[in-house]
């Protein structure tokens, strides 16, 4: 089974560029087409988070225009960025989505490995949250099948990254979660974005790893004072590959295999297209906004 991960989309509204630079639509529609085009095809994408900036349902709409092209069965869980209700809407039309409760959580039976869409957010916080009744839920669910292969997909990574700024936002719950997960040996993998890099970490007994996002990276800066840093890298997802055999096995894979991080489609068109600010900008520090201030 080859399970896709797309991430940290951060789609805004036609006519609008995410830090006044970066058309993340753009970049979406190319991993579309890439995950479209990959021999064999995955078996599912699942897409764990911050997929609009703002929350707003214009924002939703655009997105479920492009993810529409996707030829691939899709699974989508909230992040920071997104607001819990317009997600819920939008994706409202999704037989796997639940259609009401305090949480968007899920589980995904119809394929060799079962997954467990996890909702990690928390309105108004970025940092990450599993509560009480989330893990309870959680428990209730691996419980049910204790001896099948199990990833688990979430938005907040809940392990340190070293990326201070982004570690300082926090993760409630993480050494529960992990308590939790260490005494179910079928999990394995556990999958996040949030932090725009590809990572993987041994963790609670398995693994647990992010992917790039779709759009842009988080600047890989490890000093402790460091701010939080965008780069215009390669933008990129991660394919989880399951066997029997082998167990599971992750790759972290470019949307533009051909081009590399120095110079691929898209981002060769917005250096023409604003070549004065890239010059002189190739990194920029941005300040991390809460899913509160975002909207």
């Amino acid at each position: 089974m080859i399970i896709a991960q797309i991430t940290d989309t951060h789609v805004k509204r036609k006519g609008q560029l995410l830090h006044h630079m970066i058309d993340t639509a753009r970049y979406l529609k190319r991993a579309v087409r890439r995950l479209n085009a990959l021999r064999p095809r995955p078996d599912v994408v699942i897409a764990t988070g911050d997929l609009v900036e703002r929350g707003r349902p214009k924002e939703y709409k655009r997105l479920r225009k492009i993810l529409a092209e996707l030829e691939i069965p899709l699974y989508a869980i909230p992040g920071n960025h997104d607001d819990r209700e317009s997600f819920r809407d939008a994706f409202g039309d999704q037989p796997y989505l639940p259609k009401n409760g305090p949480f968007v959580q899920y589980v995904v039976d119809a394929y060799p490995v079962r997954m467990i869409g996890l909702d990690s957010t928390s309105p108004g916080e970025a940092g990450g949250t599993l509560d009480e009744p989330r893990l309870r839920w959680l428990e209730t669910r691996l419980t049910e099948q204790p001896s099948r292969p199990t990833l688990i997909f979430l938005h907040h990574p809940p392990f340190q990254t070293g990326i201070k700024v982004v570690d300082a936002l926090g993760f409630r719950g993480a050494a529960e979660f992990a308590d939790l997960v260490s005494r179910y040996p079928n999990v394995v993998r556990v999958v996040a974005g949030h932090i725009h890099r590809p990572l993987q970490v041994p963790w609670a007994g398995t693994y647990a790893s992010t992917a790039s996002s779709t759009a842009y990276q988080v600047v890989l800066d490890l000093r402790e004072r460091a701010p939080l840093g965008i780069v215009l890298e390669a933008p990129g997802f991660a394919l989880h590959v399951w066997s029997p055999l082998s167990g599971m096995t992750s790759y972290a894979c470019l949307t533009d295999a051909e081009s590399a991080a120095l110079d691929y489609p898209g981002f060769s068109d917005l250096r023409a297209e604003r070549a004065g600010r890239l010059r002189a900008l190739p990194t920029f520090v941005a300040a991390h906004r809460s899913a509160s201030s975002a909207r």
